[in-house]
């Protein structure tokens, strides 16, 4: 690889902070919102243009399509998010569960109402590039922006980038699962011009359940409750468009869930498309499964045209702004949560909040449908390393399985809400990550309504 030298450069400082959250999905969302309620000044950094991350940028607007009658859950922010989207008017019942769907573009509003609210400084079109450290303490970052390079200081760091990038160049070790073994990504489509009426009738004429997820290419472990609940699946029609030769054969890969059908005949959250191999830390993997992602979903649309009824006049509305990625970087951190802990209840004194028996991922799915739940401990948050730093969402340390529990935006929520808590406090009380006050975030966290135990 051919390589240049860059000259010497001095960078501006245009911003100082308490508590910097670096990404604004659910989980840098929480931390930004639970640190400002904390009482400290906190800056919220954000690549896009709109805060929400999975839910706006990619289009996931199931935010807690696992919810059943016994699902036990942490409420705080996480909740707040709901009942917020359904007082705008950006909710409407989900179709497999009793939560909402949360409008993907309606909820860019209510996340700006929060952090303005809240009293957050937003900074939107920044792209992260690099950590000012201080041996091995961090205290800012760098950022890149139409308005060139610029410095952002900070007392405490939160990585919400969901790839565990702040971590990885600040030095702290990762875990990374290989390539080949991976959760698919996915490209995030909606649809308009569907009959609402003629599809739902349809639906219930072939009501498909859970079960119906072992075709094509994928086989799914449950733990047998699953197999007979309803699922929103769709399978069927991409079968008979490979059978037809509509469809290349290969593409057994194209089926899932519909998120809402609207009496406007928009149908969205259409999770249809998954792209195996894709690293979602290589920008030359993310350009071809982009493309190839939207590709795919133009066949699967053409498949519904043909083999769904409702859908015969079904014509693309839009396409999520970004892919979305289920699976990059772990931090190696100073506990990382394992397959037992989420399967059997896992407690922990750090506790920062509790998350329900729900695991989707690596051919597992566990419906968190009798009253079960972990807790999430702070220490899957502190990286190791570097100091001054916690990693709240997606990247928290802990194994495959571990991670499809913690990946879920709702955990994310839960997650990032703990770490701005204990940002926050830990500027007011003066104490480090690696020696943190649980009963001063436990209890700040029950202010925050927050269940941790």
């Amino acid at each position: 690889m051919i390589k240049i030298q860059e000259p010497p450069r001095e960078t501006p400082v245009v911003h100082q902070t308490d508590v910097l959250v670096v990404g604004s999905g659910p989980g840098g969302l929480a931390a930004a919102l639970a640190a400002a309620r904390a009482g400290v000044s906190v800056t919220l950094l954000e690549r896009f243009g709109c805060f929400g991350g999975n839910i706006t940028v990619v289009g996931v607007e199931g935010f807690a399509w696992y919810r059943h009658e016994q699902t036990v859950e942490a409420g705080g922010i996480g909740w707040e998010f709901e009942e917020r989207a359904k007082a705008a008017g950006a909710a409407v019942p989900e179709s497999q569960s009793l939560s909402y769907e949360l409008d993907s573009e309606g909820f860019k509003l209510v996340a700006d109402n929060l952090v303005l609210e809240a009293g957050i400084h937003p900074m939107l079109h920044r792209q992260f590039v690099a950590p000012i450290m201080e041996g091995r303490t961090i205290t800012g970052v760098i950022v890149e922006s139409k308005a060139g390079r610029e410095a952002i200081l900070a007392r405490r760091v939160i990585d919400a980038t969901g790839d565990a990038d702040v971590a990885l160049r600040a030095g702290a070790p990762m875990k990374s699962t290989p390539r080949e073994e991976l959760q698919a990504a996915s490209v995030m489509f909606h649809l308009a011009g569907v009959d609402k009426q003629k599809f739902m009738e349809g639906v219930r004429e072939n009501p498909s359940t859970y079960g119906s997820w072992s075709s094509g290419e994928w086989q799914i472990e449950t733990s047998g409750k699953e197999d007979e609940m309803f699922s929103p699946y769709l399978g069927k029609p991409f079968e008979r468009a490979i059978k037809d030769g509509l469809i290349p054969a290969h593409l057994n890969t194209i089926a899932g869930t519909w998120g809402a059908v609207h009496d406007s005949g928009e149908m969205t959250y259409m999770n249809l498309i998954h792209l195996a191999g894709v690293d979602g830390t290589d920008p030359d993997s993310l350009t071809t499964f982009e493309i190839e992602g939207r590709r795919q979903a133009m066949l699967a649309i053409e498949a519904l045209k043909r083999y769904t009824p409702g859908c015969e006049d079904a014509r693309l509305r839009n396409f999520g702004m970004s892919i979305g990625i289920r699976d990059t970087r772990k931090i190696d951190a100073v506990y990382n949560m394992t397959e037992n802990d989420v399967r059997h209840e896992g407690r922990f004194e750090d506790s920062v909040g509790i998350y329900p028996e729900f695991i989707d991922g690596y051919g597992i799915l566990i419906l968190p449908t009798t009253g079960r739940y972990m807790h999430v401990p702070f220490r899957s948050m502190v990286p190791k390393g570097v100091d001054n730093l916690l990693v709240a969402g997606r990247s928290t340390g802990g194994d495959k399985v571990a991670h499809a529990a913690t990946r879920n935006m709702a955990c994310c929520a839960v997650s990032g809400q703990g770490a701005g808590i204990a940002a926050a406090l830990s500027i007011k009380h003066n104490w480090s990550f690696d020696l943190p006050d649980m009963g001063a975030i436990q209890q700040e966290l029950s202010r925050q309504d927050v269940r941790w135990q």
